[in-house]
């Protein structure tokens, strides 16, 4: 379930925020890729389900954090002198 927290304004967040939630997607897909490959090895049918409901899960979260970056901006770094 996919929610539009943002409505149509966008928001900022730090770089490193940023860079923290892409390292999330780059594992959940990994993450996702590898538990598929797994399916080949199940016999249970179970089993099978819970782990491509498993994937299904990543891969949801994975895109979902996608459009929260695409919603966002990156925040400008605050100047060192006073003005």
């Amino acid at each position: 379930m996919i929610i539009n927290c943002a409505g149509s304004e966008g928001f900022e967040i730090s770089p490193r925020f940023r860079r923290t939630i892409e390292e999330r997607i780059a594992r959940l897909e990994r993450d996702s890729e590898h538990d598929e490959a797994q399916l080949d090895l199940l016999e249970d049918i179970d089993h099978i389900r819970r782990q491509m409901r498993l994937v299904a899960m990543q891969r949801s979260e994975a895109l979902r954090m996608r459009l929260f970056l695409d919603r966002s901006q990156m925040r400008l770094p605050r100047p060192l002198i006073a003005l």
